[in-house]
Parts: C-alpha cells; sequence; structure tokens
C-alpha cells in the first residue's frame, strides 16, 4: 500500500496542499482528479520526492519512503521529458539501464512495451519525429521499462487517440495485476470511469472524497431512483417528499431523502400497472466530481 498521510505543502503564503491523505492499494488503479491548480502534480511530486512536504509523510507497505524505495517506482511527468533527437528504442533502453538493468534486459523490455504500445515499426525514429500521441506512448514506455513495482502517472492519456488510449490502459491494467499499486491523475473522466478501481477527488488542495469507485456510487446515489413503468408517471410530480430530476412518459429519475417515500412510489406505479424497473441510479463519476467539488 502506498499511503499519504496528513501532506500539508505551501508556497509562500498560498497552501497548495492541506493534510492530504490517502492510499494506493497493491493491484489496484486509483484516479487521482482535480480541477486545474487542485494540487495534483504537487502530491505526486511529493511522493516521488521531487518536492518536499511542509509536514506529513509518504510510506510503502507501513514504512516511511527513502530514495533507495524510490527506485522501485516509474513515473510519467505531465511534461514531456525525452531527448528529441535520439532515437525512442536507445531511449527507453537508456532509462532501463539508468534504473540497473542489463543491457540484454532493458532491450527486450523495450522491445515487449513498443509493441504493446504499437511503436514498434517506430523503434529507429527520433522523438522528434513522432506525433504527440506517439511521443506521449514512447514517454509512458520509459516510465515502465524497468518493471516498476509503483506507478505514478501524471496526465497518460493527454494527446492520445482513441486507439492509443486502448493500448495504455491495456499496459495498465497489467501493471495492476502483477501487485503494483497504480496512481493516474487524468482530466478525462470518462477514461477514469472505465479504468479505475479507486477515485480520490482533491480541490483546493483538499481531498474531498476518496474510495472505491462502488463505495462512491452507492454514497453519492443513495437517494436517487429511476422508475420505468407501461403508463405515465405524471403523477409523480406532485408526489410528497419525492423531486424529480428527468421524466419522459413511462421514464422517471427521482431524487427523496426518505426510502419510505421511495417505497410509496412504487406501490402507487404497483397499483396503476406494469413496472419495468426500479431501483437506485448510481451516478457517473463524472456527476460525482461535479457535486463533491462545487
Amino acid at each position: 500500500m502506498l499511503q499519504v498521510d496528513r501532506v500539508t505543502k505551501t508556497y509562500g503564503g498560498r497552501t497548495a496542499l492541506s493534510e492530504v491523505s490517502f492510499g494506493v492499494g497493491e493491484g489496484r488503479i486509483t484516479g487521482f482528479v482535480g480541477a486545474n491548480g487542485a494540487g495534483k502534480t504537487t502530491a505526486m511530486r511529493i511522493i516521488l520526492g521531487v518536492l518536499s512536504a511542509d509536514s506529513g509523510m509518504v510510506s510503502l507497505g507501513g514504512s516511511a519512503l527513502t530514495a533507495s524505495d524510490r527506485r522501485i517506482f516509474g513515473y510519467m511527468p505531465e511534461e514531456r521529458g525525452l531527448y528529441p533527437k535520439m532515437k525512442v528504442g536507445e531511449q527507453i533502453s537508456y532509462f532501463g539501464r539508468l534504473h540497473g538493468m542489463t543491457a540484454r534486459d532493458a532491450s527486450a523490455s523495450t522491445a515487449s512495451l513498443l509493441e504493446r504500445l504499437d511503436l514498434a515499426a517506430r523503434s529507429n525514429d527520433t522523438v522528434d519525429s513522432l506525433s504527440l500521441g506517439n511521443q506521449q506512448r514512447a514517454q509512458i514506455a520509459a516510465a515502465l521499462v524497468h518493471k516498476p513495482e509503483v506507478l505514478v502517472l501524471d496526465e497518460p492519456f493527454s494527446g492520445l487517440d482513441p486507439l492509443g488510449v486502448d493500448s495504455v490502459l491495456t499496459v495498465l491494467r497489467d501493471a495492476a495485476s502483477d501487485g503494483a499499486p497504480v496512481l493516474f491523475s487524468s482530466h478525462q473522466l470518462d477514461l477514469v470511469e472505465r479504468l479505475c478501481d479507486d477515485l480520490v477527488i482533491i480541490a483546493n488542495g483538499e481531498i474531498r472524497a476518496s474510495g472505491s469507485r462502488g463505495q462512491l456510487q452507492q454514497e453519492y446515489g443513495r437517494d436517487r431512483y429511476e422508475l420505468d413503468v407501461d403508463g405515465d408517471l405524471g403523477w409523480l410530480r406532485e408526489a410528497p417528499g419525492v423531486t424529480v430530476i428527468d421524466f419522459d412518459g413511462g421514464h422517471a429519475l427521482f431524487e427523496t431523502a426518505d426510502a419510505a417515500v421511495a417505497q410509496s412510489v412504487l406501490k402507487r406505479a404497483v397499483a396503476d400497472g406494469a413496472v419495468q424497473r426500479f431501483g437506485p441510479r448510481h451516478p457517473s463519476l463524472a456527476q460525482i466530481f461535479r457535486e463533491v467539488i462545487q
């Protein structure tokens, strides 16, 4: 478990992070989301030791991280940092050797990653000759070449087309299935929803919500219900204790703070005719995000 515990960071009189705490479990993919300036990159840089925290601790397996521990990390910064005039394959292999791999192991790992990321045909091309999306794939390969035991990726999907997104998703899922804690930030909430097991939402340097996708959907969707009937649900607009969110003849999405009210709605619907569907409506991660940062 990678654990961030009560981390605070200030720049002059501005607080970038305020007692931030969250965990990334082994074999779990955690999406780290927030608006620009929310504190995501600062938190990631503290995890990697690029920045120091004013207070708090980052630990792995219950022990405070050391410089030696961070050698097993794979990190991809938001800003591209590859050498533009160096060939892609040579460069990825070079980063593997910097992490202590033998030349043979680094070359083999590079070849495998470039194949999986659909970059094998560009191995002998220079980085600056690649499209922005392919440069992003190469950057991801550089973060993964040494087979890290922990992954921290800042906006890994930026600039990728749908095929690029799919190849990166596969690589990240494989890393998690091997037991690595994977933390990634993204503004693309649809991708977060597709990929992540857990979610951490940060706003103004504070954690607003965190937990598994199921936990958050249950917590923020517990008062919202969906009802479909053979007939018309116009009467629902006048039902006491009910707020109708969406309505279309025999379909309604409504909100109520009282489970007994929801049951009374169901009883009325059953009495009026056939009920096709009734149950809680789980919000998307994008809806949860908008709710908690307001």
